[in-house]
């Protein structure tokens, strides 16, 4: 059972499709993983064995030909909505919610062949990195059960570590692909803001905000994105390009292409435990053939930029309930509401103004390197007791946001970038580092295909949580 749970998704949904296993046997697989292993980590949230066994076995009756993820099972992000299953988004206010629709991405993995098993457990309306809420608790760190999964999609991700599903959707706004990716040692992939569209949707326009996937292998990221991306007439931003194109192999030289290095992005702090993890895995850039330089982009102004544009969203995701059901809603939260209740027409002019100067920096910086190449977070995962650090490296945090720097930076530039498994901590028990990945705008399988070339050298996610396999 193990075996199959830790197969990659891109193999059992081949060998599914070959009848050499059975879509029945595969989810009778993760249906006894998630028993034994979820009580551990609270990952999974909403757990559906029955309704996914009997999906499963009319699956294997069918006669039709199967989708290209063929019966493989998922569970949604809770604040992805689920016809007919409880969603949440970690409120209180929400807790008995179930909406009557689904959510694009369920409509189209549903149509690939994917069977919902149930829903990954995420903070408060997504807000924060750190995976708690009132209603279900904390997701914990399958490396160190004392310490954080990271967040908002920190139950995907954990799930995903601990072989209870194949692979998972989630979101990205500050950091909340890339960061539990980051600690829980699998794959998180922020791809360009409209890869993978998104309906429905508060705000159609808005492109801070990303859908992608998590999985344990880039392979099996690009596996799923192929069956996420694509356009929607629902919603207007979603780019073109067919999601087939990340079916193609990832398999690519990079002979002379030009990397820049960046330690801390210009300044921000890192805990050493950080940095000497990365700088072990420098060497096998150059090994590969990359000119890799030590450079970063000038990221003037984009805290400015993100904490405006972010609060923005935040009064018109939240604010109503702030206003009607404040005692309802977390501090964090009423805090991000009133910051943006305070801003003024010409905070959020300039903010525009900021982002559109930080694209056209990075634009300009990778036309010279083809990727930038840094932490994803600051921190090694953290005591999960705590809401979020307030100190790096000696250096004091001054909101909640403050400690995600170097995903948000990246959010700001609307640039595709990948946390992938870099390696692991000298601390007992040892604790995942993942390198960030960024690329020019809408290459995101050129992102992949970097990661994919890393990933094979390091093998750093062949490294399985204990809890998974004991």
């Amino acid at each position: 059972m193990t075996d199959i749970c830790f197969t990659p998704a891109r193999k059992l949904a081949q060998l599914i499709r070959a009848r050499k296993l059975s879509a029945t046997e595969v989810m009778k697989a993760f249906i006894a993983q998630i028993e034994r292993v979820n009580p551990k980590v609270n990952a999974i949230v909403t757990f559906l064995p029955e309704q996914a066994l009997k999906q499963a076995k009319a699956f294997d009756k069918s006669k039709a030909k199967p989708g290209s993820l063929a019966g493989l099972p998922i569970a949604y992000k809770d604040n992805v909505p689920t016809r007919g299953i409880r969603t949440t988004s970690g409120s209180p206010i929400y807790k008995d919610h179930v909406p009557n629709e689904d959510h694009l991405i369920v409509e189209r993995l549903t149509a690939a062949g994917a069977i919902t098993l149930g829903k990954t457990n995420l903070p408060e309306f997504a807000a924060g990195s750190h995976t708690y809420n009132l209603v279900f608790g904390a997701t914990l760190n399958p490396y160190d059960l004392g310490r954080s999964a990271g967040g908002s999609s920190g139950g995907a991700a954990a799930a995903v570590a601990c072989g209870m599903l194949p692979f998972a959707d989630g979101g990205d706004l500050a950091a909340s692909l890339r960061n539990p990716g980051n600690f829980c040692n699998v794959v998180g992939l922020r791809p360009t803001p409209g890869r993978v569209p998104q309906w429905p949707s508060p705000n159609a326009w808005n492109t801070l905000g990303v859908l992608g996937p998590i999985a344990r292998t880039v392979s099996d990221a690009a596996f799923l994105l192929a069956a996420m991306a694509g356009p929607d007439r629902r919603a207007p931003t979603s780019i073109a390009e067919p999601g087939k194109i990340f079916s193609a192999s990832l398999a690519r030289s990079f002979k002379k292409t030009k990397i820049a290095w960046s330690r801390n992005l210009g300044g921000l702090p890192v805990d050493p435990r950080v940095t000497a993890v990365l700088e072990k895995q420098r060497k096998v850039f150059t090994d590969l053939g990359c000119i890799v330089e030590e450079a970063e982009p000038d990221f003037s102004g984009a805290t400015e930029a993100f904490e405006t544009m972010r609060a923005v969203a935040f009064v018109q995701n939240y604010g109503e309930l702030v206003k009607t059901r404040r005692r309802e809603v977390k501090d964090s939260i009423i805090w991000n509401v009133e910051q943006g209740l305070k801003l003024t027409t010409e905070q959020i002019a300039r903010a525009d103004s900021l982002r559109n100067a930080i694209y056209q920096r990075m634009r300009v910086f990778l036309e010279r390197y083809e990727f930038l190449l840094c932490p994803v977070n600051q921190v090694v995962p953290f005591p999960a007791e705590i809401e979020y650090p307030t100190l790096i490296d000696g250096v004091k945090m001054d909101n909640y946001l403050d400690w995600m720097k170097s995903c948000y930076y990246i959010t700001v530039t609307s640039h595709p970038a990948i946390s992938v498994p870099a390696g692991f901590t000298a601390d007992a028990p040892p604790l995942p580092v993942g390198l960030q990945i960024v690329g020019r705008y809408r290459d995101d399988f050129g992102v992949l295909q970097l990661a994919h070339a890393f990933e094979q050298e390091t093998r750093a996610w062949r490294q399985r949580p204990p809890i998974a396999i004991d």
